[in-house]
């Protein structure tokens, strides 16, 4: 049967039939088909690219788990799957995970048509019962009353074959999936939900700060229009909201007062000390370190086997003529009565 004697026939089947797969979505598919679609949007400019990848996982009879995906490529004519690229890179995965299997393909989609049917044959010989996984952005932006909170816009169909007018043609039906998250699976994702935070206080701190700046300037700015739109008749005069306007400048501290400019001075001054200090103190102590260094590379043999180099003003002979303070004659280099002669 040809492709046009099917474009009329829908490819999925009634609702009625149901799927006996277990299907498990794991999160790194979800991030990585979002991700694949978003990257083509700002390349081709469109608002639903074509997205063509693969989908990696184990089957065990009828439960399956989808736990990762990569990318394919096409055609020119955007309807072949380039089979060389495929493979490569299925033999590249099964290297580094061998556990996992092709069993599937993903695309982006309002629902599947017989273009998806006549993708789903490349398919087969890889596969074969390959699903199918469709993400769906259109759902949304679907009213809150049609789509519950939890839904996530994916749709996974399952292949199927359906004898209509004593012909086979081949269909999908709507399996139902869970997603099935680990221990590491939930680290990450909060991790990424969070921007990569991480666990550094001090850049949380940071982010929260900058989040509050920027939502305070955007208020302002927001008060400013409505002030200018005001002085210039483009806006209703609302009395309410500019006696509010009113106090709130009022209870703003005076930032151009002279006290207030001589304390602030006098605590910026404060800092920038303090930073000074550090940065001196900091250069003091690699000072040191690169003159330990250099006296250890510049010390003869002798000083060496004697117990290793000492610094200049610390050189005080040592032996069993000293005093009790343990400097002697010997130790100042005047230890033969010659010397002490020509001394005097």
């Amino acid at each position: 049967m040809s492709l046009m004697d099917t474009d009329d026939l829908p490819v999925v089947l009634p609702s009625t039939t149901t799927s006996g797969l277990s299907i498990a979505l794991h999160p790194l598919p979800i991030l990585n088909i979002s991700e694949h679609l978003t990257r083509r949007k700002l390349q081709t400019k469109s608002q639903l690219p074509f997205v063509l990848g693969a989908l990696l996982g184990t089957q065990n009879g009828r439960e399956v788990e989808i736990v990762n995906t990569f990318e394919l490529a096409v055609g020119e004519d955007g309807a072949t799957v380039d089979q060389a690229f495929l493979i490569d890179r299925k033999e590249q995965y099964k290297q580094v995970f061998p556990s996992l299997e092709f069993i599937g393909w993903y695309t982006v989609a309002q629902r599947p048509t017989a273009q998806h049917i006549a993708l789903h044959e490349q398919f087969v010989p890889y596969s074969s019962t390959p699903l199918l996984l469709i993400l769906q952005p259109s759902t949304v932006f679907a009213a809150p009353s049609t789509i519950s909170a939890q839904t996530l816009p994916f749709k996974a169909y399952e292949p199927t074959i359906e004898i209509r007018d004593r012909k086979t043609r081949s269909v999908f039906i709507e399996a139902p999936y869970s997603v099935e998250t680990g221990e590491a699976e939930r680290i990450a994702v909060d991790w990424t939900a969070k921007g990569g935070e991480g666990d550094n206080s001090l850049e949380s701190q940071l982010h929260s700060q900058r989040a509050a700046v920027k939502m305070l300037h955007d208020r302002i700015v927001l008060l400013v229009k409505y002030l200018t739109e005001v002085l210039a008749g483009q806006a209703v005069k609302d009395h309410a909201t500019l006696r509010s306007l009113s106090a709130l400048v009022a209870s703003l501290p005076a930032s151009e007062h002279q006290g207030f400019r001589e304390e602030f001075e006098t605590e910026y001054e404060d800092v920038q000390l303090t930073a000074y200090l550090a940065a001196l103190t900091k250069s003091t102590s690699l000072l040191n370190d690169l003159v330990d260094k250099h006296i250890i590379l510049t010390a003869t043999r002798e000083e060496r086997g004697t117990g290793g180099p000492r610094r200049r003003g610390m050189g005080f002979g040592m032996g069993p003529s000293f005093g009790m303070m343990g400097i002697g004659p010997v130790g100042m280099g005047m230890g033969r009565h010659g010397d002490w002669d020509r001394f005097h």
